[in-house]
């Protein structure tokens, strides 16, 4: 082949290599199988313990003398069960905040717990947390704030980024598998990080660990932030989003403080614990809109969670389990095994719409008719998400009557509505990209639930 003849061939594949990633269509996008595992998880806390605890304080500067960290009864099994009673399945410790402090006994630097008075500068939260949260069955994960208002390197961008990789090099190879590696460019005076080596060294490590990140960073993450920290998905959530032309699955994490405004524990701020009410709220607007819900915790100087903390926690895990611990359409009559796969309450089972099909109906019969205002309907996500429109719709004895309707569906949708009564309600796929596939289609009555 002639040397011309090798440069059109060129750039031909590569004018059909541009076109095949621009011409993806995001009901062909699919998720990793460790993001369909992540977004089962559906409800994470992230811990913020550091010197800022001590010192009243939100954002430290750097200036905290390590002397001031020395918590009086640290206990994270205290942490645990307040956290595995609130029905939280993962735990994301900051592992080091803005002000570059450092909770683990790192070689990169003296700024840390090695040099506070606690435990003569022998202790390790890292560690203690990471074997507290695997005790009780939680997933445990970190955040290492790449902003470090401390150490003098941050000025220098060539030696930052080899401390900063060393610390995470640490975190990512001493304590386990990591359920999730929070990042983010908050702060930054200037320095330009180096995201790509960030998470080139992370994967050696850790391949299967759930990057977080702004959809600013959308190359560098596996999930993406909601976009403000009120708790809340305002939007359709769809999984694919489009960067540049290009699509991938970057699933939602809106995280909230449990204290309005707050992630650091403060003295005389007790008022500030979210209601029960607000909390099921920020639940029905994140994991109930296909989203994952990380809920801000913070220690106090004892090294516990406050009490009152710990009562409104156990006060939503026991909320959310009674809501959702009657389901309706178990006792459905008739349908297919197939249907009824759908209808079981376990979410590893999946109805299938006929094969190509854009439009489907799964039916649900019952003896005599029930009463709901609130439904819950998960597609599985496995092939993508294909749902683009669909109804509920209730039978009232002449026609179908729509009850509820939205556009995505995604891992979880909960819809609220007045309450209706009838004996055949229906989940009406106006449209999808492919066959819908619908692990569960819940039904509930719920007294407090509201429009």
């Amino acid at each position: 082949m002639k040397q011309w003849q090798k440069i059109i061939l060129g750039a031909v594949v590569v004018s059909l290599m541009g076109q095949s990633v621009h011409a993806q269509n995001f009901s062909e996008i699919k998720p990793a199988p460790q993001q369909v595992a992540w977004q089962d998880l559906e409800f994470g806390v992230i811990i913020h313990f550091s010197t800022n605890t001590f010192l009243d304080r939100e954002w430290g500067d750097g200036t905290a003398d390590p002397k001031i960290f020395n918590p009086t009864n640290f206990d994270p099994d205290q942490w645990m069960q307040a956290i595995k009673a609130s029905g939280a399945k993962y735990v994301v410790l900051v592992a080091k905040h803005h002000d570059g402090f450092c909770l683990w006994p790192t070689e990169q630097t003296d700024y840390s717990i090695k040099k506070s008075p606690w435990k003569n500068g022998t202790g390790d939260i890292v560690g203690d947390v990471a074997r507290a949260a695997r005790k009780y069955g939680l997933k445990f994960g970190v955040y290492l704030s790449p902003w470090d208002r401390h150490d003098p390197r941050y000025k220098d961008a060539v030696a930052y980024d080899k401390y900063y990789l060393s610390e995470l090099e640490e975190l990512a190879s001493n304590y386990g598998d990591l359920v999730e590696f929070w990042l983010d460019g908050a702060g930054s005076a200037g320095h330009v990080y180096d995201f790509k080596k960030i998470i080139e060294t992370l994967r050696t490590y850790q391949p299967n660990t759930t990057v977080f990140a702004d959809t600013g960073l959308f190359e560098y993450g596996d999930a993406r932030w909601v976009g403000t920290e009120s708790g809340r998905v305002p939007y359709e959530n769809w999984n694919v989003i489009d960067r540049h032309g290009f699509l991938r699955w970057r699933p939602v994490e809106a995280d909230t403080p449990l204290r309005n405004l707050h992630w650091f524990w403060h003295p005389n701020d007790e008022a500030s614990v979210k209601s029960l009410d607000e909390l099921l709220t920020t639940y029905d607007q994140t994991v109930g809109h296909g989203a994952q819900l990380m809920l801000g915790l913070a220690p106090d100087t004892r090294g516990l969670l406050p009490d009152s903390d710990v009562a409104r926690l156990k006060e939503f895990g026991d909320a959310v389990h009674e809501r959702y611990a009657h389901n309706l359409s178990l006792g459905h009559i008739g349908g297919t095994q197939e249907q009824t796969a759908a209808l079981d309450n376990d979410p590893d089972t999946f109805w299938s719409a006929p094969t190509g099909s854009h439009h489907a109906i799964l039916e649900v019969n019952f003896p005599k008719p029930i009463t709901f205002n609130r439904s819950l309907t998960m597609e599985w996500l496995n092939d993508g998400q294909h749902v683009q429109k669909y109804a509920i719709e209730a039978w009232d004895g002449k026609a179908w009557k729509h009850v509820a309707g939205a556009e995505a569906i995604g891992h979880k949708k909960i819809d609220t509505f007045d309450p209706v009564t009838a004996s055949r309600v229906r989940l009406n796929i106006l449209s999808s990209s492919a066959e819908a596939h619908i692990r569960e289609f819940q039904l509930y009555s719920i007294p407090e639930a509201k429009p």
